[in-house]
Protein backbone atom coordinates (compact mmCIF):
# COMPACT_ATOMS: atom_id res chain seq x y z
CA UNK A 1 0.00 0.00 0.00
CA UNK A 2 1.51 3.33 -0.84
CA UNK A 3 -0.51 6.43 0.05
CA UNK A 4 1.43 8.84 -2.29
CA UNK A 5 1.58 9.05 -5.75
CA UNK A 6 3.44 10.85 -8.39
CA UNK A 7 2.98 12.38 -11.56
CA UNK A 8 5.20 14.32 -13.42
CA UNK A 9 7.37 14.56 -10.58
CA UNK A 10 4.25 15.79 -8.61
CA UNK A 11 3.56 13.96 -5.09
CA UNK A 12 0.05 12.96 -5.13
CA UNK A 13 -1.16 12.04 -1.61
CA UNK A 14 -2.11 13.35 2.08
CA UNK A 15 -0.14 15.99 3.11
CA UNK A 16 0.21 17.53 -0.24
CA UNK A 17 -1.73 19.83 -2.02
CA UNK A 18 -5.09 18.43 -3.89
CA UNK A 19 -4.27 17.55 -7.39
CA UNK A 20 -7.34 19.33 -9.14
CA UNK A 21 -8.22 17.59 -12.52
CA UNK A 22 -9.50 19.72 -15.71
CA UNK A 23 -11.67 16.86 -17.48
CA UNK A 24 -12.30 18.05 -21.17
CA UNK A 25 -14.28 14.77 -22.23
CA UNK A 26 -16.44 16.15 -25.45
CA UNK A 27 -16.45 19.78 -24.34
CA UNK A 28 -14.25 20.83 -27.61
CA UNK A 29 -17.62 19.94 -29.66
CA UNK A 30 -15.62 19.01 -32.66
CA UNK A 31 -12.96 21.87 -32.38
CA UNK A 32 -9.65 21.05 -31.91
CA UNK A 33 -9.41 24.88 -31.80
CA UNK A 34 -11.96 24.86 -28.42
CA UNK A 35 -9.81 21.88 -27.23
CA UNK A 36 -6.12 24.09 -27.02
CA UNK A 37 -8.48 26.78 -25.70
CA UNK A 38 -9.43 24.66 -22.94
CA UNK A 39 -6.33 23.38 -21.67
CA UNK A 40 -5.35 26.96 -21.64
CA UNK A 41 -8.47 27.94 -19.42
CA UNK A 42 -7.54 25.20 -16.92
CA UNK A 43 -4.16 26.37 -16.40
CA UNK A 44 -5.63 29.70 -16.20
CA UNK A 45 -8.34 28.67 -13.68
CA UNK A 46 -5.19 26.50 -11.13
CA UNK A 47 -5.82 23.18 -12.69
CA UNK A 48 -2.74 21.01 -12.46
CA UNK A 49 -4.05 18.59 -15.21
CA UNK A 50 -6.06 18.33 -17.88
CA UNK A 51 -7.67 14.76 -18.98
CA UNK A 52 -8.61 13.99 -22.25
CA UNK A 53 -10.44 10.89 -23.02
CA UNK A 54 -9.27 8.14 -25.57
CA UNK A 55 -11.87 5.92 -27.57
CA UNK A 56 -13.88 5.80 -30.38
CA UNK A 57 -17.59 4.72 -31.13
CA UNK A 58 -16.28 1.31 -32.81
CA UNK A 59 -13.83 0.62 -29.50
CA UNK A 60 -16.95 1.04 -27.26
CA UNK A 61 -19.92 0.10 -28.23
CA UNK A 62 -21.77 -0.91 -31.79
CA UNK A 63 -23.65 1.11 -34.14
CA UNK A 64 -27.20 -1.09 -33.87
CA UNK A 65 -30.05 0.76 -32.73
CA UNK A 66 -31.73 -2.56 -30.82
CA UNK A 67 -32.83 -1.98 -27.70
CA UNK A 68 -29.63 -2.85 -25.46
CA UNK A 69 -28.10 0.05 -27.69
CA UNK A 70 -31.03 3.11 -27.27
CA UNK A 71 -30.49 5.61 -24.01
CA UNK A 72 -33.28 4.64 -21.49
CA UNK A 73 -35.76 7.54 -20.35
CA UNK A 74 -35.12 9.78 -17.71
CA UNK A 75 -30.75 9.50 -18.72
CA UNK A 76 -29.68 12.57 -19.62
CA UNK A 77 -28.88 11.56 -22.86
CA UNK A 78 -31.60 9.72 -23.41
CA UNK A 79 -33.40 9.29 -27.15
CA UNK A 80 -30.61 8.68 -28.50
CA UNK A 81 -28.25 5.40 -29.52
CA UNK A 82 -25.32 5.29 -27.15
CA UNK A 83 -23.32 4.94 -30.77
CA UNK A 84 -24.85 7.99 -32.14
CA UNK A 85 -23.75 9.88 -28.13
CA UNK A 86 -19.81 8.48 -28.51
CA UNK A 87 -19.71 9.68 -32.18
CA UNK A 88 -20.27 13.66 -31.38
CA UNK A 89 -18.50 13.03 -27.96
CA UNK A 90 -15.08 11.33 -29.12
CA UNK A 91 -11.89 13.47 -29.24
CA UNK A 92 -10.16 12.50 -32.15
CA UNK A 93 -6.99 10.65 -31.54
CA UNK A 94 -4.88 12.52 -34.41
CA UNK A 95 -5.55 15.46 -31.88
CA UNK A 96 -3.84 13.94 -29.12
CA UNK A 97 -0.19 14.17 -29.71
CA UNK A 98 -0.90 18.01 -30.70
CA UNK A 99 -3.03 18.41 -27.70
CA UNK A 100 -0.38 16.66 -25.22
CA UNK A 101 1.95 19.52 -26.89
CA UNK A 102 0.10 22.40 -26.76
CA UNK A 103 -0.35 21.27 -22.26
CA UNK A 104 3.20 21.09 -22.17
CA UNK A 105 3.60 24.83 -23.75
CA UNK A 106 1.12 25.91 -21.03
CA UNK A 107 3.12 24.15 -17.90
CA UNK A 108 0.39 21.75 -17.17
CA UNK A 109 -0.04 17.73 -16.58
CA UNK A 110 -1.94 16.15 -19.38
CA UNK A 111 -3.53 12.45 -19.58
CA UNK A 112 -6.39 10.29 -20.73
CA UNK A 113 -8.62 7.64 -20.05
CA UNK A 114 -8.34 4.42 -22.53
CA UNK A 115 -11.62 2.44 -22.93
CA UNK A 116 -9.87 -0.39 -24.56
CA UNK A 117 -6.37 -2.08 -25.52
CA UNK A 118 -5.92 -0.17 -28.50
CA UNK A 119 -6.12 3.48 -26.39
CA UNK A 120 -3.52 2.16 -24.31
CA UNK A 121 -1.16 1.15 -26.75
CA UNK A 122 -1.66 4.74 -28.41
CA UNK A 123 -1.34 6.60 -25.14
CA UNK A 124 1.50 4.56 -24.38
CA UNK A 125 2.94 6.05 -27.66
CA UNK A 126 2.53 9.23 -26.86
CA UNK A 127 4.41 8.71 -23.35
CA UNK A 128 1.44 10.11 -21.58
CA UNK A 129 2.52 10.21 -17.70
CA UNK A 130 -0.36 8.41 -16.02
CA UNK A 131 -3.85 6.64 -17.04
CA UNK A 132 -7.48 7.27 -16.14
CA UNK A 133 -9.94 4.67 -16.06
CA UNK A 134 -13.50 5.75 -16.18
CA UNK A 135 -15.76 4.75 -13.85
CA UNK A 136 -18.30 2.51 -16.37
CA UNK A 137 -15.03 0.47 -17.14
CA UNK A 138 -13.97 0.19 -13.19
CA UNK A 139 -15.89 -3.70 -14.02
CA UNK A 140 -13.31 -3.92 -16.97
CA UNK A 141 -10.62 -6.38 -14.67
CA UNK A 142 -8.61 -7.01 -17.99
CA UNK A 143 -8.53 -3.21 -18.97
CA UNK A 144 -7.57 -2.61 -15.54
CA UNK A 145 -4.72 -4.86 -15.79
CA UNK A 146 -3.29 -3.89 -19.38
CA UNK A 147 -3.13 -0.61 -18.10
CA UNK A 148 -1.36 -1.37 -14.76
CA UNK A 149 1.04 -3.44 -16.55
CA UNK A 150 2.47 -0.46 -18.07
CA UNK A 151 3.98 1.01 -14.70
CA UNK A 152 2.40 4.17 -15.19
CA UNK A 153 -0.06 5.79 -12.03
CA UNK A 154 -3.31 4.84 -12.26
CA UNK A 155 -6.71 6.50 -10.87
CA UNK A 156 -9.15 4.60 -10.48
CA UNK A 157 -13.35 6.09 -10.90
CA UNK A 158 -15.65 4.40 -8.64
CA UNK A 159 -19.07 5.70 -9.96
CA UNK A 160 -21.61 2.34 -9.71
CA UNK A 161 -19.30 0.53 -8.08
CA UNK A 162 -19.94 -1.69 -5.31
CA UNK A 163 -17.10 -1.89 -2.36
CA UNK A 164 -16.89 -5.50 -3.45
CA UNK A 165 -16.52 -4.51 -6.98
CA UNK A 166 -13.91 -1.57 -5.97
CA UNK A 167 -11.93 -4.15 -3.78
CA UNK A 168 -11.98 -6.37 -7.20
CA UNK A 169 -10.66 -3.81 -9.49
CA UNK A 170 -7.97 -2.53 -6.99
CA UNK A 171 -6.61 -6.53 -6.47
CA UNK A 172 -6.56 -6.76 -9.92
CA UNK A 173 -4.21 -3.95 -10.81
CA UNK A 174 -1.68 -4.48 -7.99
CA UNK A 175 -1.85 -8.52 -9.16
CA UNK A 176 -0.58 -6.51 -12.57
CA UNK A 177 1.79 -4.95 -11.10
CA UNK A 178 0.50 -1.19 -10.15
CA UNK A 179 2.44 0.13 -7.39
CA UNK A 180 1.07 3.40 -7.91
CA UNK A 181 -2.67 3.78 -7.60
CA UNK A 182 -5.50 6.55 -6.88
CA UNK A 183 -9.12 6.01 -5.98
CA UNK A 184 -11.51 8.82 -6.57
CA UNK A 185 -15.42 8.66 -5.03
CA UNK A 186 -17.80 9.78 -7.66
CA UNK A 187 -21.48 9.18 -8.22
CA UNK A 188 -22.53 8.66 -11.91
CA UNK A 189 -25.00 10.86 -12.31
CA UNK A 190 -24.73 13.78 -14.82
CA UNK A 191 -25.70 16.37 -13.03
CA UNK A 192 -25.19 14.63 -9.22
CA UNK A 193 -27.23 16.05 -6.65
CA UNK A 194 -25.03 16.92 -3.39
CA UNK A 195 -27.14 15.10 -1.36
CA UNK A 196 -26.17 11.87 -3.23
CA UNK A 197 -22.33 12.36 -3.07
CA UNK A 198 -21.86 10.82 0.48
CA UNK A 199 -18.24 12.40 0.96
CA UNK A 200 -17.66 10.83 4.30
CA UNK A 201 -16.84 7.22 1.84
CA UNK A 202 -13.60 9.35 1.06
CA UNK A 203 -11.88 8.63 4.65
CA UNK A 204 -13.38 5.16 4.94
CA UNK A 205 -11.98 4.17 1.39
CA UNK A 206 -8.29 5.77 2.23
CA UNK A 207 -7.95 3.37 5.25
CA UNK A 208 -9.19 0.56 3.79
CA UNK A 209 -7.11 0.51 0.80
CA UNK A 210 -4.28 2.28 2.37
CA UNK A 211 -4.20 4.73 -1.61
CA UNK A 212 -4.56 8.57 -2.18
CA UNK A 213 -8.46 8.97 -2.35
CA UNK A 214 -9.86 11.56 -4.39
CA UNK A 215 -13.16 12.71 -5.74
CA UNK A 216 -14.90 12.78 -9.16
CA UNK A 217 -17.27 15.29 -8.65
CA UNK A 218 -20.88 15.56 -11.35
CA UNK A 219 -22.59 18.15 -9.03
CA UNK A 220 -22.68 22.05 -10.03
CA UNK A 221 -21.72 22.65 -6.54
CA UNK A 222 -18.17 24.19 -5.54
CA UNK A 223 -18.50 23.43 -1.91
CA UNK A 224 -18.50 19.60 -2.85
CA UNK A 225 -15.47 19.62 -3.68
CA UNK A 226 -14.09 21.80 -1.37
CA UNK A 227 -15.97 19.55 1.39
CA UNK A 228 -14.16 16.30 0.13
CA UNK A 229 -10.99 18.30 0.48
CA UNK A 230 -11.71 19.29 4.07
CA UNK A 231 -12.41 15.14 4.63
CA UNK A 232 -9.06 14.37 3.00
CA UNK A 233 -9.35 14.12 -0.93
CA UNK A 234 -6.33 14.22 -2.75
CA UNK A 235 -7.77 14.75 -6.06
CA UNK A 236 -10.56 16.61 -7.42
CA UNK A 237 -11.88 15.95 -11.09
CA UNK A 238 -14.16 18.25 -12.54
CA UNK A 239 -15.55 18.96 -16.24
CA UNK A 240 -14.63 22.01 -17.82
CA UNK A 241 -16.00 24.27 -20.44
CA UNK A 242 -15.82 27.63 -22.22
CA UNK A 243 -19.18 28.15 -21.78
CA UNK A 244 -22.33 26.10 -20.64
CA UNK A 245 -24.41 28.13 -24.08
CA UNK A 246 -21.56 25.60 -25.95
CA UNK A 247 -23.84 22.81 -25.64
CA UNK A 248 -22.80 19.06 -25.67
CA UNK A 249 -23.38 16.34 -24.16
CA UNK A 250 -21.23 16.98 -20.83
CA UNK A 251 -22.64 20.86 -20.66
CA UNK A 252 -24.93 20.50 -18.24
CA UNK A 253 -22.62 19.80 -15.66
CA UNK A 254 -19.34 21.28 -16.19
CA UNK A 255 -17.93 24.53 -15.14
CA UNK A 256 -17.25 27.18 -16.80
CA UNK A 257 -13.89 28.61 -16.22
CA UNK A 258 -14.67 31.15 -13.90
CA UNK A 259 -16.11 28.82 -11.76
CA UNK A 260 -13.78 26.48 -12.19
CA UNK A 261 -11.30 28.92 -10.89
CA UNK A 262 -13.31 29.97 -7.59
CA UNK A 263 -13.14 26.78 -6.87
CA UNK A 264 -9.72 26.32 -6.99
CA UNK A 265 -9.06 29.19 -4.83
CA UNK A 266 -11.63 27.92 -1.96
CA UNK A 267 -9.93 24.39 -2.31
CA UNK A 268 -6.51 25.85 -1.88
CA UNK A 269 -8.02 28.03 1.23
CA UNK A 270 -9.59 24.85 2.30
CA UNK A 271 -6.11 23.24 2.87
CA UNK A 272 -4.52 26.93 4.50
CA UNK A 273 -7.30 26.35 7.32
CA UNK A 274 -6.64 22.82 7.27
CA UNK A 275 -3.14 23.23 8.37
CA UNK A 276 -1.80 20.79 11.20
CA UNK A 277 -3.11 19.24 14.33
CA UNK A 278 -1.21 21.40 17.04
CA UNK A 279 -2.08 24.25 19.24
CA UNK A 280 0.53 26.62 18.41
CA UNK A 281 -0.86 30.60 18.47
CA UNK A 282 -0.88 32.35 15.59
CA UNK A 283 0.86 35.62 15.21
CA UNK A 284 -2.36 37.76 15.98
CA UNK A 285 -3.26 35.54 18.38
CA UNK A 286 -0.20 36.26 20.02
CA UNK A 287 -0.89 40.12 19.79
CA UNK A 288 -4.17 38.77 21.45
CA UNK A 289 -3.41 37.39 24.37
CA UNK A 290 -3.33 40.62 26.00
CA UNK A 291 -6.75 40.94 26.05
CA UNK A 292 -7.76 37.76 28.22
CA UNK A 293 -8.99 37.98 31.29
CA UNK A 294 -7.19 38.37 34.70
CA UNK A 295 -7.56 39.06 38.33
CA UNK A 296 -7.91 42.81 39.18
CA UNK A 297 -8.22 44.79 42.16
CA UNK A 298 -11.53 46.83 41.51
CA UNK A 299 -11.94 49.24 44.35
CA UNK A 300 -8.81 50.95 46.42
CA UNK A 301 -7.74 48.69 49.25
CA UNK A 302 -6.03 49.54 52.15
CA UNK A 303 -2.84 47.36 53.57
CA UNK A 304 -4.26 44.29 55.78
CA UNK A 305 -7.92 44.90 54.61
CA UNK A 306 -9.23 41.72 53.15
CA UNK A 307 -9.52 40.33 49.43
CA UNK A 308 -13.35 39.84 48.33
CA UNK A 309 -15.46 39.63 45.67
CA UNK A 310 -15.98 43.39 46.06
CA UNK A 311 -12.49 44.35 45.64
CA UNK A 312 -11.08 41.96 43.34
CA UNK A 313 -12.81 40.93 40.01
CA UNK A 314 -11.75 38.48 36.78
CA UNK A 315 -12.17 41.44 33.91
CA UNK A 316 -10.04 42.22 30.75
CA UNK A 317 -6.68 42.84 30.24
CA UNK A 318 -5.12 39.54 31.03
CA UNK A 319 -2.20 41.77 33.31
CA UNK A 320 -3.12 40.14 36.28
CA UNK A 321 -2.99 36.90 38.01
CA UNK A 322 -5.00 34.37 36.08
CA UNK A 323 -8.93 33.80 36.97
CA UNK A 324 -8.05 30.46 38.12
CA UNK A 325 -5.98 31.99 41.31
CA UNK A 326 -9.37 33.50 42.36
CA UNK A 327 -10.41 30.96 45.02
CA UNK A 328 -7.01 31.53 46.29
CA UNK A 329 -6.96 34.70 46.92
CA UNK A 330 -10.17 35.74 48.39
CA UNK A 331 -10.31 35.71 51.92
CA UNK A 332 -6.65 36.90 51.94
CA UNK A 333 -5.48 40.33 52.98
CA UNK A 334 -3.80 42.91 51.12
CA UNK A 335 -0.02 43.33 51.62
CA UNK A 336 -0.03 47.13 51.36
CA UNK A 337 -2.26 49.80 50.07
CA UNK A 338 -3.84 49.04 46.48
CA UNK A 339 -5.55 51.19 44.13
CA UNK A 340 -8.17 50.39 41.79
CA UNK A 341 -7.10 49.01 38.58
CA UNK A 342 -3.99 47.61 39.98
CA UNK A 343 -3.31 44.43 38.55
CA UNK A 344 -3.30 41.61 41.33
CA UNK A 345 0.50 39.80 41.52
CA UNK A 346 1.39 37.27 44.59
CA UNK A 347 3.57 40.24 46.05
CA UNK A 348 0.16 42.49 47.13
CA UNK A 349 -1.37 39.34 49.21
CA UNK A 350 0.00 38.94 52.89
CA UNK A 351 0.14 35.10 52.93
CA UNK A 352 0.92 32.39 50.49
CA UNK A 353 -2.28 30.50 49.57
CA UNK A 354 -2.71 27.25 51.55
CA UNK A 355 -5.12 24.65 49.60
CA UNK A 356 -5.77 20.92 49.63
CA UNK A 357 -5.23 21.05 46.17
CA UNK A 358 -1.53 20.72 45.81
CA UNK A 359 -1.01 20.39 42.37
CA UNK A 360 -2.88 24.68 42.30
CA UNK A 361 -0.69 25.35 45.31
CA UNK A 362 2.59 24.43 43.40
CA UNK A 363 1.46 26.47 40.26
CA UNK A 364 0.69 29.08 42.38
CA UNK A 365 4.04 28.76 43.74
CA UNK A 366 6.04 28.97 40.30
CA UNK A 367 3.61 31.99 39.61
CA UNK A 368 4.68 33.70 42.92
CA UNK A 369 8.33 33.30 41.49
CA UNK A 370 8.10 34.18 38.10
Amino acid sequence: MNPVIEINGRRIGPGHPAYVIAELSCNHRGSFDRAAALIKAAKAAGADAVKLQTYTPDTLTLDARTAPFQIKPGNTWAGRTLYELYQEAFTPWEWQPKLKAVAAEAGIDLFSSPFDETAVEFLERLEMPAFKVASFEIVDLPLIERIAKTGKPMILSTGLATLVEILEAVEAARRAGATQLAVLKCTSDYPARPSDMHLAAIPRLARALGVPVGLSDHTLSREVPQAAVALGACIIEKHLILSRADGGPDAGFSFEPDEFRVMVKGIRTVEQAIGTPDWRLSDGEGRNRGFRRSLFVVADVKAGAALTTTNVRSIRPADGLPPKYLPLVLGRRAARDIAKGTPLSWDLVTSRPRSTDHAVSRQASRAASA
